[in-house]
């Protein structure tokens, strides 16, 4: 791990998330670098996005 990388982040590598701009559309964390984190959508868009920790938030299990 660099300097740039977190092992403490908020969310997981493989975590499903959502914006809160865009709360229909489900993400999954990719990847987390220098307080960034790089999430591809689900459902075959694959489409890349990158969001800072407040700008998202875990999809719920319930």
């Amino acid at each position: 791990m660099n300097a740039n990388e977190d092992n403490t982040s908020k969310y997981k590598i493989g975590e499903l998330v959502f914006s809160l701009t865009t709360p229909t559309v489900k993400m999954v964390v990719r990847r987390y670098y220098a307080r960034i984190y790089y999430c591809t959508e689900t459902g075959g868009s694959g489409k890349e996005h990158a969001y800072f920790e407040s700008e998202i938030r875990a999809v719920s299990s319930i």
